[in-house]
């Protein structure tokens, strides 16, 4: 069905919704004329078939009402830290290949990663959150992080910050360097090279970590992000009382983690978005990001015994960053209080300010949200929830009546 109606800013909503998919198309419009939406897009597959390709607003967040460009259906959005689900892909991919040990130690690829005290910390044990590597003593500069080098030699002489293995944490900038220096030491090439060329170019997705020169150069490809981040890495919002002291506390684990880029980044700036940071800085269309994980779920990147193990818990309980109840598996959030997505099944990323992708086995979908409006919440995002309910009411609705 296609939605081409008027939008509260006088924009419009495009795309198609199918038959039974009205209420994730109402979903949408509503974020636009209740929750303050600029920009955004949504696709849902359905058993390998595209069921949901919406889009709307403006790929300008910062511009006045009624103008700046229109966002469109190859607009690409920086991920932020839905970015996660993509670049772990990438080292299960070398997994599958039998090019890395899961249960090896990660000093056994990069010898220099055993200094400080992290001699027996496993690569799972880095997919998962529980290296303890979640925040640097010294944080780094914008040029700093985008340069290759610097962070990864900065993870890899960091002491961890609790014992490895004995509790979870979020890593939500330096997994940027524990996963693609492995992947560089494993492979040769880098983690988004491997992405590239091994399964998006395959694929023919919009989605990439470093984004190429040709697509920074078309006009209108990328929409621009607003507001940008606080400079000392808090949130605008108003969390509850433990949270919101964990992120005014410059000495705070949670603050220290979501700081180790000081000041925080213009993630429009073309040399943060070309640099490879895979924790942060994926850029895709939700169309290209939905396809990722429709081909994921469908076995055609990982086997089907990889993917069975990656979306095994393995790390649970009160997160040491987050200061809430997460569940990971290898790389993937899975389904939790913090991160609902549409059954206990679900397993992929949320992205701080909005954005969220996930496949979802037991109900045969794959799902992508991407906005340009950041707002103040690091996992659960009333926009996108609002689109998975309508996705989970969509689903029930199609089920067909016994007789």
């Amino acid at each position: 069905m296609q939605s081409d109606e008027p939008d509260i800013q006088g924009t419009f909503i495009h795309g198609t919704a199918a038959d039974g998919f009205e209420a994730v198309r109402d979903a949408f419009e509503a974020n636009f004329t209740r929750l303050g939406e600029r920009g955004a897009a949504v696709a849902v597959y359905q058993d390998g078939r595209p069921v949901v390709n919406l889009w709307g607003g403006t790929a300008d967040a910062d511009a006045p009402e009624g103008q700046g460009r229109p966002w469109t259906e190859d607009t690409g959005q920086i991920l932020r830290s839905a970015t996660k689900g993509v670049a772990a892909t990438v080292l299960l991919l070398l997994a599958d290949r039998g090019r890395i040990d899961l249960d090896a130690p990660v000093r056994d690829y990069w010898p220099e990663f055993a200094a400080a005290g992290k001699a027996h910390i496993t690569v799972r044990q880095l997919l998962s959150h529980q290296a303890g590597v979640a925040a640097l003593d010294s944080p780094l500069t914008a040029a700093q992080a985008e340069d290759g080098t610097t962070g990864p030699t900065a993870v890899a002489a960091q002491r961890p910050l609790w014992e490895p293995g004995t509790a979870h944490g979020y890593h939500a900038q330096t997994f940027s360097w524990l996963l693609g220096e492995l992947v560089r030491r494993v492979d040769g090439r880098s983690l988004g090279t491997v992405l590239a060329e091994d399964v998006t170019e395959l694929l023919g997705l919009d989605l990439w970590i470093g984004l190429p020169e040709e697509q920074q150069d078309l006009v209108g490809r990328i929409a621009a992000v607003e507001p940008p981040a606080p400079k000392d890495g808090t949130l605008r919002m108003r969390p509850r009382r433990e949270v919101a002291e964990a992120y005014s506390d410059p000495a705070s684990l949670t603050r220290r983690a979501f700081g180790t880029v000081s000041p925080s980044p213009d993630e429009n700036d073309p040399a943060w978005r070309a640099a490879e940071l895979p924790a942060s800085n994926g850029i895709a269309s939700a169309r290209g990001l939905a396809g990722f994980y429709a081909a994921l779920g469908e076995g055609r990147i990982l086997t089907r015994q990889m993917l069975a193990q990656a979306r095994t818990e393995q790390a649970a309980g009160r997160d040491r960053v987050l200061l809430a109840r997460t569940r990971f598996g290898l790389g993937y959030m899975l389904h939790s209080p913090a991160s609902p997505m549409s059954s206990p099944a679900a397993f992929g990323h949320p992205g701080r300010g909005g954005s969220l992708a996930f496949a979802d086995p037991d109900l045969g979908i794959a799902f992508a949200y991407v906005t340009n409006g950041m707002q103040p919440t690091v996992t659960s995002d009333p926009r996108a929830q609002s689109l998975v309910r309508a996705v989970r009411e969509s689903l029930i609705q199609r089920v067909p009546v016994a007789a």
